[in-house]
């Protein structure tokens, strides 16, 4: 005999408006933090401290969330990491053609 599951009705869950209200600043906060890093990467061209199997990890990951957040429809998913993934490919693509230049 299968257990008996937990009375689920003390749980609410979200509302999709009250969801989507935290949604977009968290989306903004954690999308913003990737900006001065793509920003002092293209200004100054030095990536010597960025790890490039880190970066190619985590832009593969941006870009499986951006299908994630597709597949389900949700804006602020869609919106962070789409804006995150050109901020990550960006730190990407220097750090690859910095190591093919040799520097």
């Amino acid at each position: 005999m299968l257990p008996r599951r937990a009375n689920t009705t003390a749980y609410t869950a979200m509302t999709p408006d009250f969801s989507t209200l935290l949604g977009y600043p968290a989306a903004f906060l954690t999308t913003i933090a990737f900006v001065p890093q793509a920003w002092q990467s293209w200004r100054t061209r030095d990536l010597s401290g960025i790890s490039l199997p880190m970066y190619a990890l985590f832009t593969l990951g941006v870009a499986l969330w951006l299908g994630y957040g597709l597949a389900i429809g949700s804006p602020p998913v869609i919106a962070a990491n789409a804006v995150t993934l050109l901020l990550a490919a960006t730190v990407l693509w220097l750090k690859v053609v910095q190591i093919r230049r040799g520097t």
